[in-house]
């Protein structure tokens, strides 16, 4: 299996939100956009390209137009939401992965925007400088509890937040602002993403959640008239690891300062003077279950997008493990993670190639002003 690179000049997730916004034209938009009043951009967090080019496609998302695009790298919900929302690429916004080092002050976990020293977090807009949708007013529709959270700081920093407790919530909060006259809403969904870490793919739970998801996005388009453009996309796909393919790193453990990342795009922080030793012993040990980098390697050719800062370069380790199968590598400060049945982060085509699917509502009227 070869890498996916993401094609960060054509169809990936960081032009997206900038084509609805009309500041970067391209031609790889699904064709019920062409047109439309409005857009109703709808993220569902984990539906990568492997559940709509399956047999047992949901069949509300089977009937859609579009085709299958790339995300960036890494392949994780706090590097490509930011991405989606900002138009930058991880190299140029800065936010690595789940966990990254940040300023010698200890690791930060991005979700949750805390330390695992339990120092105090940096400033959301300090992290990561980009103003979210090029500083235009797009309202935001996802969970209530995210409203004051670090991570939301990041990148949804400054958004007419609209939050759902259910997604019924969800379906009203879109009708209620398209039918306002909002030309541009900003959705988000995270259960596909939670069912496949917590019971794995190949299970009768995530199942019933892309029916479930499917469902969501049918009553999306009810709410909506046809004069408005559902577009679906997401943030990364998913690939099974739990529970055997969880794989321990201690034989590098004496050449590691830090670990962070995430299980399949581990970051390995080196020991002062052994960032060559540790590229060399990394490669020893793993090169059949990992692409290995050195932090050069990867942000010079690009992986993680042109012209990367130094705040990116001081947060990506000096070697990056990126799991080429079924696995995933353990972080012995932060264990917790090996209990994940399903896991992302990585560069192969199951975690790379999400959806960009459109079509029209298929409400009445909404009265809009």
């Amino acid at each position: 299996m070869e890498p996916v690179k993401p094609d960060y000049s054509g169809a990936n997730v960081v032009n997206v939100m900038p084509a609805l916004l009309g500041s970067r034209p391209v031609d790889w938009l699904p064709e019920p956009v062409n047109g439309a009043r409005a857009v109703v951009l709808l993220v569902l967090d984990g539906l990568g390209w492997d559940f709509i080019a399956s047999p047992d496609a949901p069949p509300v998302l089977a009937a859609m137009h579009g085709q299958a695009i790339t995300t960036v790298v890494p392949s994780t919900t706090p590097a490509v939401l930011t991405s989606i929302t900002t138009g930058l690429t991880p190299a140029e916004h800065g936010i690595t992965g789940y966990r990254m080092r940040v300023d010698d002050e200890g690791v930060l976990n991005t979700i949750r925007w805390n330390r695992a020293n339990g120092a105090r977090p940096p400033d959301p807009s300090e992290a990561q400088r980009a103003e979210p949708f090029r500083g235009r007013p797009v309202p935001v529709v996802t969970k209530h509890e995210f409203r004051n959270s670090g991570f939301t700081g990041v990148h949804l920093r400054g958004a007419d937040f609209h939050g759902w407790q259910t997604t019924a919530v969800l379906v009203e909060h879109v009708r209620s602002l398209i039918a306002s006259g909002e030309p541009l809403v900003y959705a988000y969904y995270p259960g596909v993403d939670e069912v496949g870490h917590a019971y794995g793919l190949h299970t009768p739970w995530i199942a019933r959640e892309l029916e479930a998801a499917d469902q969501l996005v049918g009553a999306v388009l009810d709410a909506v008239p046809d004069d408005v453009a559902v577009v679906v996309t997401a943030d990364h796909g998913q690939v099974q690891v739990g529970p055997d393919g969880w794989i321990g790193l201690g034989a590098l453990d004496a050449l590691v300062d830090v670990y962070a990342g995430d299980g399949r795009f581990r970051y390995l922080h080196a020991r002062r003077g052994a960032a060559r030793e540790l590229a060399d012993e990394a490669r020893a040990q793993f090169d059949d279950v990992a692409w290995v980098f050195t932090r050069d390697s990867l942000l010079d050719d690009g992986w993680m997008g042109p012209d990367p800062t130094g705040p990116t370069r001081r947060r990506v380790g000096d070697v990056v493990l990126a799991a080429k199968g079924s696995n995933g590598f353990i972080d012995p400060t932060w264990p917790r993670e090996a209990a994940l049945m399903a896991a992302h982060g990585s560069l192969t085509p199951s975690e790379m190639r999400v959806p960009l699917l459109a079509t029209r509502g298929r409400g009445s009227s909404s009265g809009h002003r």
